[in-house]
């Protein structure tokens, strides 16, 4: 942007290089593993299928659900620059930092989902966020803009991918596309709420008002967790008789 005096067109065209890169190495570089063939192909429509999505599955669905909805678009870390007199050149500059600081924590924190529950640490990703919401409304000047957005990248960090693997340990084997894809409908749906309330609440109440919402949807998300179901009672004399 500032080479070639904030010409939105070239700089798009150079973000073509890396999106053909993605492409050839999924093409040469990526082979899928063989797998077995389950022996008996599942309907995974029919009601006694989706009734083996027990209620921890959904739990975690909801969870997911109402953690979308704190977690709105990264376009608005783009407005809320705008706001506190960041020169127009160097607003990308909020997303590059934001992902800087997020490929930087997802290897640490991943290693770490290893060894400690998925649950402990998102909802520790959760209070980062919380933090995050509340510097980003109140930021003021260069300084708090950076400290929020590198917070939201921890944040991201910390829990992208724990909610794909929490639907992985909830969902039965054979079901287990069927359970990623409720999931993803789901979450899609609420990122679409997320980002049109955000943007309501920015146009009618205030950048920071949008922010706090934010916080807010992310206690809630943290409420749900503590309200999580225990272990289905079946699998248990499953395992007990195994």
């Amino acid at each position: 942007m500032l080479a070639w005096a904030k010409d939105f067109r070239a700089v798009f065209w150079v973000a073509v290089i890396p999106g053909v890169l993605a492409v050839l190495l999924l093409l040469v570089g990526i082979r899928e593993p063989e797998h077995e063939r389950h022996r008996d192909a599942v309907n995974p429509i029919r009601r006694e299928s989706l009734s083996r999505l027990g209620p921890r599955y959904w739990w975690v669905v909801g969870v997911g659900a109402v953690f979308t909805l704190a977690r709105f678009s990264e376009a608005f870390l783009v407005l809320r620059a705008s706001q506190v007199s960041v020169p127009v050149a160097w607003v990308p500059m909020v997303m590059a930092a934001m992902n800087l600081v997020y490929a930087a924590c997802a290897y640490p924190f991943g290693k770490l989902s290893d060894s400690v529950s998925h649950g402990k640490l998102l909802a520790s990703g959760l209070i980062v966020l919380i933090a995050s919401d509340l510097v980003l409304a109140a930021a003021s000047n260069w300084a708090g803009l950076g400290l929020g957005v590198a917070l939201w990248g921890v944040h991201m960090g910390m829990t992208q991918g724990l909610l794909a693997a929490m639907v992985a340990d909830t969902a039965p084997d054979d079901l287990r596309g069927t359970a990623y894809g409720f999931f993803n409908l789901l979450s899609g749906v609420a990122l679409l709420a997320s980002s049109v309330i955000a943007g309501l609440l920015w146009d009618i109440m205030s950048s920071a008002f949008t922010f706090y919402a934010g916080a807010g949807f992310a206690v809630l998300t943290l409420l749900g967790m503590a309200m999580r179901p225990p272990p289905e009672r079946r699998r248990a004399k499953q395992s007990s008789g195994a």
